[in-house]
């Protein structure tokens, strides 16, 4: 089913075998990529065939991790609706512009596509514990899939999490332990755990597969735009699993020659001013992030103090010839309003704050308005109520 061959380091390229449980390299610390027999690919895979196989992101199977079928863990994630934002293209002065919307995904988010294969591969590898640290929404998602294989989990909070999402994350059948800190202090919690008492980590770059998930993204724009890449995306940036993600399909694409095209996206991510680690580093020119002291912002999701791979974000901002941007809270409020009233999307705040940058990308001049833009909503706002 897979051709997977194995695991590389993003840094040092160290490698780790296909066939056994993965986490991420003590050698530097960064995270691992999962990798493929591309010219076997070649040699087998039809990707215009391929368009007629069943929708989700499991129709990606020989590119995805898990060897046996039977192991899979799916809820139908994938295949979310590309739509042109007719209102808003014309608001802003754009030739075109268009939203990915990830809140019809199972658990109402993105996050189900990272944990559908993290945790499939996890199960085909004899995993019967899940625990996570999260901001809410990957809590959902994993006790989601943890409930669908029969399997235990354990979902670590900051005490403020929306009470809809931990409402959710019980009615699965997972256990949830509350901490006073923020998303930092509930992963340094959940490896505690699953160290001392067995747990699997499933927290964000700390294992492989969850990026695998997320890289359909990337294959789903390539498939929607006939195997070419749009101008722009913009990514609202939390841990930046999304954002990886989405750019390894690009490169694995790429790799299969399956492009008509060979112009390649700027990546632009969007932070809130008040959890901007990454817009500082990129506005500074360093390569990585410094924690960020007190993060407050209503996006939730996007109130991450430090990724893991901050290092790796910035390199693919700047490789792309992208931007870092902060938004503040006034404008990632507006924003939502003006996806609800002006095209009938009920976004997430996180997702709402990738339109606020692009408002103000226009406003700056950065955007070229005959650019073909994509945006995420990555989350329904029906969580947040």
């Amino acid at each position: 089913m897979s051709y997977l061959t194995g695991y590389i380091c993003s840094e040092c390229e160290k490698k780790f075998y296909g066939n056994q449980l993965n986490t991420f390299c003590e050698v530097c610390f960064a995270p691992l990529f999962a990798e493929y027999d591309y010219g076997q690919a070649k040699e087998t895979l039809d990707r215009d065939q391929m368009q007629s196989r069943d929708r989700g992101i499991w129709k990606w199977r020989e590119l995805l991790p898990v060897f046996e079928s039977r192991n899979i863990l799916s809820l139908g994630e994938g295949n979310t609706p590309l739509l042109y934002m007719r209102h808003i293209t014309q608001d802003l002065g754009l030739r075109s512009l268009y939203l990915k919307d990830e809140g019809v995904n199972p658990t109402g988010t993105f996050k189900a596509r990272g944990l559908s294969v993290a945790t499939s591969k996890a199960r085909e590898l004899g995993v019967d514990k899940f625990i996570i640290p999260t901001a809410g929404n990957a809590g959902g998602a994993l006790a989601a899939y943890a409930a669908r294989g029969r399997v235990k989990a354990l979902v670590v909070v900051p005490r403020d999490t929306p009470q809809a999402i931990v409402s959710e994350i019980q009615a699965y059948g997972a256990e949830v332990r509350f901490t006073e800190g923020f998303i930092d202090e509930a992963a340094r919690i959940a490896s505690e755990l699953a160290r001392s008492e067995g747990w699997f980590n499933f927290s964000t770059f700390k294992e492989p597969n969850r990026l695998e998930g997320k890289k359909t993204l990337g294959y789903e724009l390539a498939e929607a735009f006939n195997w070419e890449m749009p101008d722009v995306i913009i990514f609202p940036t939390g841990g930046g699993t999304g954002l990886v993600g989405m750019w390894k399909g690009i490169q694995e694409i790429s790799s299969l020659d399956w492009f008509n095209n060979p112009i390649r996206p700027k990546f632009v991510i969007v932070q809130p001013t008040g959890c901007a680690p990454l817009v500082r580093a990129y506005n500074k020119g360093d390569s990585e992030s410094q924690i960020w002291s007190d993060p407050q912002t209503i996006a939730t999701g996007l109130r991450v103090p430090k990724s893991y791979a901050d290092r790796l974000i910035l390199r693919i901002v700047r490789e792309s010839r992208g931007i870092a941007i902060a938004v503040c809270e006034n404008e990632i409020l507006d924003a939502r309003k003006r996806l609800s009233k002006r095209e009938g999307i009920f976004a997430s705040p996180e997702g709402a704050a990738s339109l606020a940058g692009l408002i103000r990308l226009v406003k700056m001049g950065w955007i070229n308005t005959d650019a073909r833009i994509v945006i995420f909503n990555t989350g329904s706002g029906l969580k947040y109520i």
